[in-house]
């Protein structure tokens, strides 16, 4: 139903935000999320036609020139961040497009069941577990996970944003964080398969191929099928930069669509912005005497 207050927009039940995945899905088009870091992306996203908007704290550092791997480090208050761009920046440009909130859910200085509460009354229309400590390996995934930030806080939230009737898309990374995922009550996974190639401040050499980033989808995706047929699927990360790229996800798995961050909000931006002043740069002009 559209928003009470306004008779448009956010927020939206978790049953409307599916209504309206599976619709896309009917006519045959792919479901494109994309993250938000300021106002004027999540506008024109919009106005692109993509079925979801995530803010994310990494969108700040993202928009800011730095890599979305910022987003991941002490360097704000991750919740408060995706809280300040949905409603300050995001929430009040934005008509039909529903809002995704990016939850920090291992935080401890936070209860999640009032954050919840509160990226609820803001017209969120559900939550993405990012920051997110899937994507973490190695020893200091395993300092995380012994000293109480551990992935299954991530797992807890998802179920609870389902008790709350809260939609939820979640990034996970391997197969066994798909099938607890599942098993929580996620609506959507995507399979995330690293930092995205790319641009200014994309990686080079931590990237996968784009064979094995569609093994690693199929093979997430297999996981979470193993629990629950009602699930959506997308792909995420990695080298998966361009439309050919997600298309080639799409070929290959059961993935019905793409999640693009780094690949559509900073790309987009790198690419205009470099080629618009060259054009500004080439227009004539009379010359002077000037030394």
């Amino acid at each position: 139903m559209p928003n009470q207050w306004t008779g448009i927009g956010n927020p939206y039940t978790r049953t409307e935000v599916l209504e309206r995945l599976h619709d896309t899905l009917s006519k045959g088009e792919p479901i494109i999320a994309a993250g938000a870091g300021t106002g004027i992306s999540a506008k024109f996203i919009e106005k692109g036609g993509a079925d979801l908007l995530i803010i994310y704290n990494s969108g700040r550092f993202r928009m800011a020139g730095h890599g979305s791997t910022a987003g991941l480090m002490s360097y704000g208050d991750a919740n408060a961040i995706a809280m300040e761009i949905g409603e300050f920046e995001v929430l009040p440009v934005v008509e039909e497009i529903p809002v995704i909130c990016g939850v920090h859910a291992t935080d401890p200085r936070r209860r999640m069941w009032h954050w919840l509460l509160k990226v609820k009354d803001m017209g969120f229309s559900g939550i993405n577990n990012f920051p997110t400590h899937t994507i973490i390996d190695g020893q200091y995934r395993q300092t995380l996970e012994e000293t109480g930030m551990s992935v299954q806080k991530e797992i807890d939230c998802v179920a609870l944003a389902r008790r709350m009737d809260m939609f939820s898309i979640v990034y996970v990374a391997k197969p066994e964080e798909a099938k607890a995922m599942a098993e929580a009550g996620a609506d959507v996974i995507i399979a995330h398969v690293g930092c995205t190639v790319g641009g200014s401040i994309g990686v080079v050499d931590a990237a996968v191929s784009l064979e094995d980033a569609a093994a690693q989808t199929q093979a997430i995706i297999d996981a979470g099928k193993s629990v629950r047929d009602d699930i959506i699927y997308l792909s995420h990360g990695g080298p998966i930069l361009s439309p050919a790229d997600a298309a080639y996800i799409n070929e290959r798995t059961d993935a019905v669509g793409f999640v693009g961050a780094s690949s559509l909000e900073r790309m987009a931006v790198e690419s205009s912005l470099v080629n618009l002043t060259k054009e500004f740069k080439s227009i004539p002009v009379k010359k002077t005497g000037g030394r």
